[in-house]
């Protein structure tokens, strides 16, 4: 962390006035970032001004532009759309409408702009911008201002976010409201699936995106829809008949239910829109088949929105805070991005342009282009559709006998349960059936590994496997080594040539275990691999775990509930515990996304003067218009200051000014259906090990054996910053912490400053984390195969 001084050195505001407005389409996520912006704003003594009604606010002016205080956006982090108004300006479109507003910005003192919207909001933004200068001196000539006023206003600074649930904003990894839109689909697409499944159904159901397939093709991936269509890449020709012979076939395979998902903008290869009443008429008149149509509109907008969106949006709403205070004159306008765990900044106008020719493309029908430029994590989600959902012909296959491509590979579940194994599973056992592969599935980890409970699962045998939550294999914490030799046994009984691991931190110990026995059996000189499930996210090596992103929106949800539930009552303080065990990453992002007044854990110690300073810190917010207060507790951040020691001594603290309540969270955070998120990061994560897994099994075959002991034969697959990273579990060791099970170092320590500004601490927030300006060209460059959904 930066000194003190040199901290408030690069964050000092006092002078500024920054205007934060909406625009375009609303957004979930959009309340979040205009909170960060109003308090990290005030927090480094700017003067911010919420613009009402968008760019229509501006322009009219009066009572749309008013100041905000940091009592003004309490309790906006829950609630879905925009508070301060969002609406369509034709005026703004006008030079005579950007007169009128850059009039009203100069009579509040605003020079400096966060505007939140799509494409078009951000570029009129930065016309607005260009125009500044030209605008000043009209008002100048027409006595509206003097040439003072006209001086000390000379240069308007803008700074973009991306709002939009389409992620259709080249440049960002994820905009904001997108992942929200994306767990109203599911929602809806989990609910139509029981009733489908009673009657044998096929549903048809369109989704928005009238440029971008975005929601339509993750949705697809994320409930292992039959079909999708998209309008950045329109089926071949004959598409019809091939649709119905999917379906056809599926329904003799006994599966009950049918998904088609459709992009409102869904066009074939002559551009000629596909509608959802055209697909439901040619599956009725075909098949024969029961056939309902869901449109599901402005619900993929509304709703409160998920912990990813609103920690998002509060890193982005910072972000831009920051941009504007290290803004020059010369500096262009830019746009907050997220790349991988980043915040960065981009200039705003080469993404605008990029995005531009994403739709040039489809427009000129040169439609691999537009999915290319749509960028790689689009690309990846693609093609890991097409590779899970249609299903080869034993034609097609390997023969049985070819020696370097059909291998028996096991699958098995390790550790406690989380959220988003059985969509890994599942991704596993079908692309490992289309590399040639004999799949064997493990019941109950490695206790049910060395009695023998191993199985050939085959395709079908994982379909609807997508949305169910726990493990469906079974899971156990057993360690392998006290049954070292029946497990060898095992894997000698079955020949089992490759083992994948899907677990948290007893899968990683396992894989240590297993690599220390190849001395002894050399059974266990095969390729393995690991991929990391658990919600405590702690596994060396990988920033984000399967699970993780489930258990944080039961946290932020249950939170949500707990906080509504003092609604109305008298000031209440909240003690919530958050599983994770030694790893505060649930209680920090959790914490974030909740809008908590502090987190402990375990990484950052506490003593009881750390305590007494919260309690008065609180004890001061509740003398004002706040009424309820949240504290989150990692279960084992302290040995002696347990959440009843907590409870206890701020409710004797709080006398008189606040009463608590507590709850423990417990086993609620590992259960339920996974997240849109989790469903996907698992679908993709465990494609890739299993390709990896057919690499490794072709390179160590010899002699009609394989025999693997290299120490890069044994890997992690973990996600670091934006890449899905192969890691020797051996070299792993260092980074570890075995006694209290977590990396040494954890990325997202970096949040916590952050969630302390938004709470109203003083405290220090190192720049240098921040994204600084870059070219697109030079982020596209650096693009991997994986990033938030």
């Amino acid at each position: 962390m930066p000194d003190n001084k040199k901290f408030f050195e690069n964050l000092r505001g006092t002078g500024k006035c920054i205007g934060v407005l909406t625009s375009g389409g609303d957004a979930q996520g959009m309340n979040a970032a205009v909170r960060a912006v109003v308090r990290m704003g005030i927090y480094v003594g700017a003067k911010v001004y919420f613009i009402h009604e968008g760019y229509q606010g501006m322009v009219d002016g009066g009572d749309n532009i008013r100041e905000a205080s940091w009592e003004n956006v309490s309790s906006m982090l829950q609630v879905g759309g925009t508070v301060i108004g969002s609406a369509r300006c034709k005026e703004f479109r006008t030079h005579e409408g950007r007169l009128r507003a850059a009039h009203n910005l100069v009579q509040h003192g605003i020079t400096n702009l966060c505007v939140i919207g799509g494409d078009g909001s951000l570029t009129g933004a930065n016309l607005f911008r260009e125009e500044w200068s030209g605008l000043l001196d009209k008002l100048v000539q027409s006595g509206l201002i003097n040439e003072e006023t006209a001086k000390m206003h000379s240069v308007l600074h803008i700074v973009g976010m991306v709002g939009s649930i389409d992620n259709d904003f080249c440049g960002t990894d994820m905009t904001i409201g997108t992942d929200s839109a994306l767990h109203r689909i599911i929602e809806v697409v989990d609910a139509i699936m029981t009733t489908a499944q009673s009657h044998q159904r096929t549903f048809v159901l369109e989704v928005m995106g009238r440029h971008c397939g975005y929601l339509a093709l993750v949705s697809a991936l994320a409930c292992g829809a039959d079909w999708v269509l998209i309008p950045e890449m329109p089926p071949k020709d004959g598409w019809e008949e091939e649709m119905c012979q999917k379906l056809s076939e599926n329904r003799a395979d006994k599966k009950r239910l049918n998904i088609i998902i459709v992009a409102e903008g869904a066009i074939d290869s002559k551009n000629k829109p596909i509608t959802t009443d055209y697909v439901k008429d040619l599956v009725v008149s075909r098949l024969g088949f029961d056939t309902r149509v869901t449109i599901l509109g402005h619900v993929q907008r509304g709703g409160t929105p998920s912990a990813f969106d609103r920690i998002l949006a509060s890193r982005m709403g910072v972000e831009a805070v920051l941009a504007l205070l290290e803004a020059s004159p010369g500096t262009p306008a830019c746009v907050v991005s997220l790349c991988g765990n980043q915040a960065v900044r981009l200039p705003l106008m080469e993404c605008v342009q990029m995005t531009q020719e994403v739709q040039k493309a489809m427009d000129e029908k040169r439609f691999e282009e537009a999915v290319k430029l749509r960028g790689r994590s689009f690309e990846n989600n693609l093609s890991t559709y097409e590779l899970l959902s249609h299903r080869k012909a034993d034609s097609e296959l390997p023969n049985e006998g070819s020696c370097h491509s059909s291998f028996n590979v096991a699958v098995l579940n390790v550790g406690a349960p989380a959220a988003g194994m059985n969509a890994a599973v599942r991704s596993a056992v079908r692309v490992g059936i289309t590399e040639g592969h004999k799949m064997f599935a493990v019941n109950d980890g490695f206790e049910g590994f060395y009695k023998g409970q191993i199985k050939e699962i085959k395709w079908g045998d994982v379909g609807g496997w997508t949305g169910q939550g726990g493990s469906l294999l079974g899971t156990k914490r057993t360690l392998p080594g006290k049954h070292i030799d029946k497990i060898a046994e095992q894997l000698r009984i079955h020949n089992i040539n490759a083992l994948l691991v899907i677990g948290g931190f007893e899968a990683y110990l396992s894989l240590l275990e297993l690599l220390a026995a190849r001395g002894k059996h050399q059974e266990f000189c095969i390729p393995m691999v690991m991929v990391p499930a658990t919600v405590s996210n702690n596994i060396p090596g990988s920033d984000l775990s399967i699970g993780a992103d489930t258990a944080l929106n039961a946290i932020t949800d249950t939170c949500d509930r707990i906080k509504q539930s003092a609604s109305g009552t008298k000031r209440r303080v909240f003690i919530i515990e958050t599983m994770g065990g030694y790893c505060g990453y649930l209680a920090t992002v959790g914490g974030l996304a909740a809008g908590a007044d502090a987190a402990y854990v375990y990484e950052e110690p506490f003593d009881i003067r750390d305590l007494q300073s919260n309690v008065e810190h609180l004890t001061e917010k509740m003398k004002t218009t706040i009424q309820r207060g949240l504290v989150l507790r990692n279960e084992n951040c302290s040995e002696n200051y347990t959440t009843d020691f907590i409870y206890q001594l701020y409710s004797e603290e709080g006398r008189g000014v606040f009463d608590c309540r507590k709850n423990v969270l417990g086993h609620m955070q590992q259960g339920g259906a996974p997240s849109p998120f989790d469903r996907n990061f698992g679908t993709k994560i465990a494609a890739k090990a299993v390709q990896w897994l057919s690499r490794k099994l072709t390179q160590f075959y010899r002699e009609g054996r394989v025999f693997a002991d290299t120490e890069d034969s044994a890997c992690l697959l973990g996600m670091r910053r934006r890449a899905l990273v192969f890691q020797p579990v051996l070299q792993l060791q260092e980074e570890t912490d075995f006694e209290h099970r977590i990396p040494m170092e954890q990325w997202w320590l970096k949040l916590r400053p952050l969630m302390k500004i938004l709470a109203k601490y003083k405290t220090s927030y190192d720049i240098s984390d921040s994204g600084q300006l870059e070219p697109v060209v030079r982020l596209r460059a650096k693009e991997t195969d994986v990033s938030a959904i």
